[in-house]
């Protein structure tokens, strides 16, 4: 196979399916969607038996438990995979929307209308669910969708594939709405990436190293976030219990996020305090803490921090801790050290919590709750397509109105411009 001529004919395909289903009505993409979540149902037993040639290649290869669990299709999984479409259906179509309007002096009526942004090309890594979860929002959205899978999970994502593509042809949509490149070699994704001349926007999901590579050797516009450093502030007018509550669950409710905790900041005021206690909690729940000399002065049997430790993204059962003298010395290590994620502060100083949120430039920023929230369900967004932590054009949680631009619509009456 000549993968270079694949992949143009996939992207290709693509801007050709694009306009088709960008001008789809809300009635029909439904109905693909409810197809979707119907065959993934009924085909339950074939994504398992799929899934299991995917776990024994990645157990020979000896991947990581983490990554297996990350693969595994259960049927309980399988159900909330069919439920995450059906959700979908529910939602309000985005397309169409009119953002504003108005009527100038001279009787031209401008409209700013919500419309697909095209072709949307979304790499990812281990998890087969996000095969139909992304193809679900982009379908919704009006988007023609290419998905590009991590070799681990290719047996998973074609099974999947064939229910997108069959329920897609069930409610009489064009099946090349929604593509699959099955190929595993990874001079795809580079061909993928040039394709700007079909393509409109790249969405990399995976670890760092992935989402560098992507920005590095693409073409096309990339919306992403490298990682998560999110950071809890308890400040010195902080409610200690409520802290305690807030800082454990950032932490530990599940680590492997990333909208978990990394760096827990505590004010040189309440740190001899709230430090032994929430200490013992955090360490009787498996984390092991890495502390600044301070933190290493009040508590017994943790390893000191180091520079590098404050940029790290653990993903696991670790937890820096930085005692600081002021906010604003929370916000400095903020600033130095984040990824404009998600990040919190604790306290009940109106005054600090306003300042924080001015200052602290995340994408998400929480006053007394925990960073954990950073989900586009849990935002009322119904589902997510991943988090940015870019500025343009997408920022947070990514559900159906970031997968869409505008255009302007203008009604005159022979208006002419003078």
């Amino acid at each position: 196979m000549n993968i270079e001529n694949y992949i143009d004919q996939i992207a290709k395909n693509a801007k050709s399916a694009s306009r088709v289903i960008a001008s789809a009505s809300t009635v029909t993409k439904n109905a693909a969607l409810n197809n979707i979540a119907d065959g993934i149902i009924s085909s339950a037993a074939t994504l398992i038996t799929e899934n299991e040639k995917d776990l024994m290649a990645a157990q020979k290869a000896g991947l990581s438990g983490a990554i297996l669990d990350r693969l595994r299709l259960t049927e309980g999984r399988i159900k909330g995979m069919a439920e995450g479409v059906r959700q979908i259906v529910n939602l309000a179509d985005p397309v169409g929307e009119l953002i504003q309007g108005n009527t100038r002096p001279n009787g031209l009526q401008i409209q700013k209308i919500r419309v697909p942004i095209g072709v949307v090309v979304i790499i990812y890594e281990s998890r087969p669910n996000v095969t139909a979860d992304a193809a679900a929002l982009c379908l919704k959205a009006g988007n023609a969708v290419i998905l590009r899978g991590g070799k681990e999970s290719i047996h998973s994502n074609i099974a999947i594939y064939r229910i997108l593509t069959s329920a897609l042809e069930k409610a009489g949509l064009d099946k090349r709405c929604i593509q699959l490149v099955e190929v595993i070699e990874r001079e795809a994704i580079d061909y993928l990436l040039k394709a700007d001349q079909y393509v409109d926007v790249v969405i990399p999901r995976g670890g760092e190293a992935l989402i560098r590579t992507v920005v590095e050797k693409s073409t096309i516009p990339v919306i992403k976030h490298y990682k998560g450093v999110c950071h809890t502030y308890v400040d010195e007018f902080a409610n200690l219990k409520m802290a305690e509550e807030i800082c454990l669950n950032a932490k530990v409710q599940r680590p492997a996020t990333c909208n978990a905790m990394e760096t827990m900041l505590v004010h040189e005021k309440i740190a001899p305090i709230l430090l032994p206690g929430i200490a013992k909690k955090l360490q009787d729940a498996g984390v092991e803490i890495r502390g600044c000399n301070q933190t290493c002065s009040i508590l017994d049997n943790i390893k000191q921090a180091t520079e590098d430790d404050y940029y790290n993204e653990y993903l696991d059962l670790i937890l820096n801790v930085k005692v600081v003298h002021t906010i604003d010395d929370a916000i400095t290590h903020i600033t130095k050290y984040g990824s404009n994620h998600s990040d919190a502060i604790v306290t009940d100083n109106f005054n600090n919590a306003m300042k924080f949120t001015r200052e602290v430039d995340s994408a998400a920023v929480y006053v007394n709750a925990s960073t954990r929230f950073t989900d586009g369900y849990e935002f009322g967004m119904g589902a997510e397509i991943g988090i940015s932590t870019d500025k343009l054009h997408a920022r947070g949680p990514m559900g159906l109105e970031e997968l869409t631009s505008y255009k302007f619509v203008v009604f005159g009456n022979g208006q002419l411009r003078k």
